[in-house]
């Protein structure tokens, strides 16, 4: 069944409202009524799209109803469906943001601010432990894992490097195992000719610099460099927002000076409260670099060009590449690059977990020789006690993301009340 422009309008306007909970939700939500309700799409086409998303850099879920909209009505259909899936969580994360700006220093609203915190680490806990569990088939899988871990955290090495090295050994292993086992692969003819394709790429791209060159133009350095930082973060993020938010934190707090450990901790915990991909805890960070630098109208600015240079490369992926889902999902070798990344993401996750335990758990956080060294004497009870209330409520008795945020909130600002 091809459904109307106006079908799909109501239906991806309904979608980009109801998905919060991360893309696990989300991907659920969009079968529920693009495969069972609708059968707009059948299974096969479904899982499908899904793998091929789960290749590319950026939100999957966002990339798969992009997708889908494609599918169904072509480009107008995939912008459709993607901008629907993004809009309604940016346009809340700019109310947030400009609200944080003017009252996040609150005493009360900071007392606030320590319980999602402690909640945000047994929520990036669970991340952490349901990608493992989808990641690490084999001995090789923990190796690459701990191995992601011990880079990231003890030597700081950089994330765009850990994911080229795990994509390598994927490939390697892919081919290592297709020779001793060799697989028929479908050789499936490009659907469309090689020039659509390239002129497909150079618009999508020329869109995406586009901003940046007028930034240049303008002499707007501020802006430029935001830009490029959040260009290059959008093409290596492969394993979603929790996988790139330490490199991203420690470019954006000590690279550039942009924002605070603690507002970008705080950053993450709104986002999680918002519809939409996760991803667009860049937003949060663009308006609030841009409010520090100029203000409010620089926030806007700010905001906006990162929600470009964050999502037009999604449009790029999704649009050059879906007429070749079949023949690259035909190979075995891409897959394998896919499940060495997917590993790897897995140590990734458990840096970002430890990191944002260390900073919520204790006042002072140095950089020492090999990763953060906490001061014993900056140990925060409270925090500790909070976080453990919240590994009660969201992993114990599996109260909501959304639920749970607002009570480890409201119980962290009734501590402050209280005492």
């Amino acid at each position: 069944m091809r459904p109307s422009l106006a079908q799909l309008f109501r239906v991806f306007a309904r979608i980009g409202v109801l998905s919060f909970g991360g893309p696990a939700a989300q991907i659920s939500l969009m079968h529920t009524e693009l495969v069972q309700r609708r059968s707009w799409l059948d299974e096969k086409q479904f899982l499908g799209a899904l793998s091929f998303c789960m290749l590319l850099p950026g939100p999957e879920a966002m990339q798969l109803a992009t997708y889908a909209g494609w599918r169904l009505r072509g480009v107008a259909g995939g912008l459709i469906a993607g901008l629907l899936f993004v809009l309604p969580g940016a346009l809340v994360i700019t109310a947030l943001a400009l609200g944080y700006a003017s009252y996040g220093q609150m005493p009360m609203v900071q007392a606030a601010f320590t319980g999602i915190k402690a909640a945000v680490i047994v929520i990036v806990l669970q991340a952490l432990l349901s990608l493992s569990r989808r990641a690490l088939s084999g001995w090789d899988d923990w190796l690459l894992a701990l191995t992601g871990f011990v880079a990231m955290f003890f030597l700081s090495v950089p994330f765009p490097v850990i994911i080229a090295v795990a994509a390598l050994w994927g490939l390697i292993r892919a081919a290592n195992a297709s020779s001793e086992d060799p697989e028929p692969t479908s050789r499936a003819a490009a659907p469309v000719p090689l020039g659509q394709t390239l002129v497909t790429i150079a618009t999508w791209s020329s869109l995406w610099a586009l901003p940046i060159a007028m930034a240049w133009a303008m002499d707007a350095q501020f802006l430029v460099d935001l830009a490029l930082f959040f260009s290059k973060l959008a093409v290596v993020t492969f394993g979603g927002a929790y996988a790139v938010l330490a490199y991203m934190t420690q470019a954006v707090v000590e690279t550039h000076g942009w924002l605070s450990t603690a507002q970008m901790i705080d950053a993450l915990g709104l986002a999680e409260t918002t519809p939409g991909p996760l991803i667009l805890v860049t937003q949060f960070v663009g308006l609030l670099a841009g409010h520090a630098e100029g203000g409010p109208a620089l926030a806007l600015l700010a905001g906006g060009l990162t929600l470009w240079v964050t999502f037009t490369p999604c449009f790029l992926w999704i649009f050059a590449g879906a007429p070749y889902v079949d023949a690259i999902l035909a190979r075995p070798r891409l897959k394998g690059a896919l499940a060495g990344i997917s590993a790897a993401v897995v140590g990734v996750i458990l840096n970002l977990s430890v990191w944002f335990a260390l900073h919520v758990l204790f006042g002072s956080v140095a950089r020492g020789p090999f990763g953060p060294l906490p001061d014993p004497a900056s140990f925060a009870p409270i925090n500790a006690g909070l976080t453990v209330v919240a590994g009660v409520l969201l992993l114990g008795l599996r109260v909501g993301m959304i639920p749970g945020l607002a009570l480890m909130a409201a119980i962290s600002g009734a501590l402050h009340f209280l005492l």
